[in-house]
């Protein structure tokens, strides 16, 4: 293992602190020890909607699903066959920022189950042949008379399947309205046109380009030699002089600087509403934190201050559900409140929102708020580092979005400096109640 740098990260609520390789191609191999009889390996690549344009959205994710179809050593579905046989969970996803492949399985008597388990996944994200027979012909869309469906016909069948579901219109509105420029206002998952008439050829040039060494994290967690992981890693992933890519940096879009109003009507009986707001970059640690709070303190859980000044302490409230949640991305987290109301009521869910959010950062918070969302921040990150498979998916956000661990080690005390000012001034800045991008969907009636 020449020319390859290691790196000790303090990691808040393990046994030992978690240790990054990086290797002379670009390569990052990152092992976290966990007690106990299973083990994790996933493989995060810093490529997602983040690096799609109007001609190949949904790319991501559809190559996502066609990295299963075989390589040159195993056939379609034998990936999947050989490990479930060892009692292993196999998934992936495609998010903004990232795409990643994981498998979950009982460490058994020795280390073969590891062994087999690294050289399978390793062999699927080097080698994929995606294979013309599996992705299926292009084909036009109105022709309703093809009989042999293939992993087009899959990511379409998944589209439609989203497109009626209200959450879903409501969120995918406020997205696009969010961003003016920026590659996050495309929906991850595609549209049907692109995913029904794309070549194979875009698609290898889009592997090809993107998952490259010095994209790629390899994660391993479990009860293991840290020698030998690293070695066995880095064997079964020889890159063989694979060329790097550059890491693209797009113009940054910020908040609105006034109210967007969207509204939208589909075949449904109550209303759906969204308030949408770009946040800070996921590497400034102490505001996404801040961001984070607020949002527990807003609308997370029962005790919060929409569900409990909107729903439980109003005699006849107009609104169903209201909750908030916030998303870290590399260019600017997402910060949102979401409901489902009474439709006649839309004016007044609205005012009711916007005066709940002026009164959060007008006012302020208490001793007590500011101290439970301490709490609960760090009881949510020890709870993510209970299982092998939380503690790689947390390992892997960070490294994809914030490119490093750094900010993980000084989670905690970033946490207990913040002060009720911090989150009132945050707040203020952030989720200012005049420059909301707003999205509503009503009954068509």
């Amino acid at each position: 293992m020449k020319n390859i740098k290691r790196i000790q990260i303090d990691y808040p609520y393990l046994e030992k602190p978690v240790v990054i390789y990086e290797r002379e191609c670009g390569h990052k191999i990152v092992y976290a020890y966990k007690a106990g009889a299973l083990i994790n390996i996933s493989s995060w690549v810093k490529t997602g909607s983040i690096n799609e344009n109007d001609e190949n959205n949904g790319i991501s994710h559809f190559l996502e699903h066609l990295m299963f179809k075989g390589t040159n050593k195993h056939k379609a579905g034998e990936f999947d066959r050989i490990l479930e046989s060892k009692g292993a969970i196999v998934n992936a996803a495609t998010w903004k920022d990232y795409t990643f492949y994981y498998v979950t399985l009982p460490k058994g008597s020795d280390e073969r189950n590891f062994n087999d388990t690294l050289n399978l996944h390793a062999d699927m994200m080097l080698n994929p042949i995606i294979p013309k027979e599996e992705i299926g012909e292009p084909f036009d869309l109105n022709n309703t008379k093809i009989k042999v469906k293939r992993e087009r016909h899959v990511v379409i069948e998944e589209i439609r399947m989203r497109k009626d579901q209200p959450w879903t219109m409501v969120y995918n509105d406020v997205n696009k309205n969010m961003y003016k420029n920026h590659p996050y206002k495309r929906d991850v998952i595609g549209n049907e046109q692109i995913i029904s008439t794309i070549e194979r050829e875009t698609i290898l040039d889009y592997y090809k380009k993107f998952y490259t060494p010095n994209n790629i994290a390899t994660i391993i967690v479990g009860d293991l030699d840290e020698q030998e992981v690293i070695k066995k890693v880095a064997n079964a992933f020889d890159f063989k002089g694979r060329t790097n890519t550059e890491q693209i940096q797009y113009p940054l879009d910020t908040q609105s600087e006034q109210e967007i109003y969207s509204e939208i009507h589909s075949k449904i009986n109550t209303g759906f509403l969204m308030f949408g707001y770009i946040g800070s970059r996921a590497n400034d640690i102490k505001t996404s934190t801040i961001l984070e709070m607020i949002c527990l303190l807003l609308g997370q859980g029962q005790s919060s201050r929409l569900n409990q000044n909107l729903i439980e302490k109003v005699t006849n409230p107009i609104f169903n559900i209201i909750s908030s949640d916030f998303y870290h991305f590399r260019d600017g987290g997402n910060f949102f409140i979401q409901a489902n109301f009474k439709p006649e009521a839309k004016k007044e869910a609205i005012r009711l929102i916007k005066s709940e959010l002026e009164k959060f950062y007008n006012e302020g918070i208490s001793d007590s708020e500011l101290n439970k969302a301490k709490k609960r921040l760090k009881a949510d990150f020890a709870e993510r580092s209970e299982t092998v498979s939380d503690i790689a998916e947390n390992i892997g956000v960070y490294m994809t979005i914030c490119n490093n661990l750094e900010s993980v080690k000084e989670y905690a005390q970033v946490i207990d400096k913040i002060t009720k000012e911090d989150i009132q001034n945050t707040a203020k800045k952030y989720i200012n109640a005049n420059n909301a991008v707003i999205s509503v969907l009503l009954p068509e009636a």
